[in-house]
């Protein structure tokens, strides 16, 4: 099996745009972790992305701006809001590499509602907040629904130099062009695609939180080994396509 390289972008893959988004304020956070710890929590037809024979986890805080359907535009009020994710790293029977997320907090109850009903995106409403000062980004999550309810999260960073080239790790855990997902019986990637990442480094001030252990991964031990920063990117998805096993991860049920 030929898996796409790290820096490949599906443009051409996406005839289409299913939704339109920009990205902002992004911090990203990552831990690596075994990959067989991380293996059971993967959709059917997927396996670990491993660099060096490790995999990682990643908290990523940000700001959604502008979410929309096709062509049309952001929708209002509901279409921005602030979110925070944990996510894991996957490839398919296809070589496609992608993200599974294991949550996604959002300031928003309708976008959950529908994230959670149409794809099954285990995304969860929170009180969030993203506070700005000079170079400081402050996250800030606390899950309302539907748990475990009280859940924290308080990340502090520092946002540092531009990055002109970036080391092959941080190429890894930001260049990605899809998101696998179970969903309706079957395993799905969802392809998007942005411009290449303005990436930043960027200082861990402070963090304090709860939500890596509550999706079911252990508390990271010790600092991350990548902290970044990007002021962010558009970005459009295009839609599902059934992700085929060729062998890899258990089979997919009948």
């Amino acid at each position: 099996m030929d898996i796409e390289p790290v820096d490949h972008s599906p443009r051409l893959a996406i005839p289409w745009a299913v939704l339109r988004q920009r990205w902002e304020d992004l911090t990203f956070l990552h831990w690596a972790v075994a990959p067989e710890l991380v293996a059971p929590l993967l959709p059917a037809g997927t396996r670990p992305d491993t660099m060096d024979g490790v995999s990682f986890v990643g908290l990523i805080g940000f700001r959604m701006v502008g979410l929309g359907f096709g062509r049309g535009p952001g929708v209002p009020y509901f279409g921005t809001f602030a979110e925070t994710n944990v996510r894991l790293y996957s490839v398919d029977g296809t070589g496609r590499r992608a993200v599974v997320f294991r949550s996604l907090d959002a300031s928003r109850l309708v976008p959950v509602l529908v994230a959670r009903v149409t794809l099954r995106l285990p995304y969860l409403w929170s009180s969030m907040r993203l506070d700005h000062d000079g170079d400081r980004r402050t996250y800030r999550c606390r899950r309302r629904w539907p748990g475990p309810a009280g859940t924290t999260s308080r990340m502090v960073v520092r946002v540092g130099e531009p990055i002109a080239d970036p080391t092959p790790l941080e190429h890894f855990v930001t260049a990605r062009w899809g998101l696998h997902t179970r969903a309706h019986g079957r395993t799905l990637h969802l392809p998007n695609w942005h411009p290449r990442w303005p990436l930043h480094r960027a200082e861990l001030l402070h963090l304090d939180d709860e939500l890596v252990a509550a999706a079911g991964l252990p508390t990271p031990a010790g600092p991350p080994v990548s902290v970044l920063y990007s002021p962010g990117v558009a970005v459009r998805f295009g839609p599902p396509v059934a992700a085929r096993r060729r062998g890899v991860g258990p089979p997919e049920p009948q």
